[in-house]
């Protein structure tokens, strides 16, 4: 957790009585708990915020008595506003943690905190963080695209393609994408009209209370018809001022992977992905856009998928 007070950059730690440490607050997954859903939980429970998940930072790993590894995963988060009241409704209670997992909880300048942090190796975090806040790129928001859940295969399916639905599995992923939409802060839904891509993200507009934006030119059949329209409604997206999902076709990924690009550093964009199905159903690439002088940047992507 971040934030800026008196043009200083702060973070958030807590201290653990167990184990009488200085740390990042974090937490083992749920059984069937993606990530993304973790992280604010975790949150949450110890420090009593609700976040919205930016840029991600670097991983760290531990080995572990029995021989095995802990691996962590860490984002720079901010405090949900009320843009992000939307992505909240989406949200079940957090409970908080007890006084003997987490006695305290306090934000500090990062200079001190790196001295506070009992680890040495949770500063590695905190170093990509005052590198991203130094050149701009730690304030995002996020435009989420996504691959539509499993649906029916067109060979089983008598109706027209526009009518094809998800099938048991898709369903459950698209409820699984729900807290993962929660928390990158996602406020606007957009999506093609075709049935599945709409029933991918209907849950998560259902939760968080927002309408979804409909767009025949987000199908196969309207991209192929104007694939020119689907670049100007991705650039549009990328200038624009709202943490979006957009729900499109394995077709249609390559203009939507094309736009995100152009907008992004040569690093950025190599990461992209390249070939064909692109993303696997119901995966979601995270593209984080800054402001910069030189107008919206996308300077970090991410994939999840969610398990059914």
């Amino acid at each position: 957790m971040w934030r800026v007070r008196q043009n200083r950059l702060q973070v958030a730690l807590v201290h653990r009585p167990r184990y009488k440490d200085w740390s990042w607050p974090k937490g083992k997954l749920d059984p069937g708990e993606s990530s993304v859903a973790a992280a604010w939980r975790e949150v949450a429970e110890e420090i009593g915020h609700d976040v919205v998940l930016g840029v991600p930072l670097p991983p760290l790993s531990y080995p572990l008595p029995d021989g095995g590894t802990k691996r962590v995963r860490y984002w720079a988060a901010q405090v949900a506003g009320r843009p992000e009241a939307a992505a909240l409704r989406a949200r079940p209670p957090v409970p908080p943690a007890t006084r003997e997992e987490i006695d305290h909880s306090r934000w500090f300048d990062v200079d001190a905190a790196a001295a506070q942090l009992t680890r040495a190796t949770d500063r590695a975090p905190l170093a990509a963080l005052v590198d991203a806040h130094a050149s701009g790129r730690l304030d995002t928001r996020a435009l989420v695209v996504v691959r539509h859940a499993s649906a029916r295969k067109r060979s089983v399916w008598e109706g027209g393609e526009a009518t094809r639905p998800l099938t048991s599995s898709g369903r459950g992923q698209a409820s699984a994408l729900v807290p993962m939409l929660s928390g990158f802060g996602v406020t606007s839904v957009v999506t093609s009209d075709w049935e599945r891509c709409a029933a991918t993200v209907d849950p998560y507009a259902q939760a968080a209370g927002v309408a979804t934006t409909l767009v025949p030119s987000l199908t196969e059949a309207g991209h192929d018809d104007h694939p020119a329209r689907v670049a100007a409604l991705v650039a549009g997206l990328v200038d624009g001022g709202e943490d979006t999902v957009l729900c499109t076709h394995r077709p249609v990924l390559p203009t939507v992977l094309d736009v995100v690009a152009q907008h992004s550093g040569r690093p950025v964009a190599d990461g992209l992905p390249r070939e064909d199905p692109f993303l696997r159903t119901a995966e979601m690439l995270v593209a984080h856009v800054a402001a910069t002088e030189v107008g919206p940047r996308v300077v970090a992507t991410e994939r999840h998928r969610p398990t059914a």
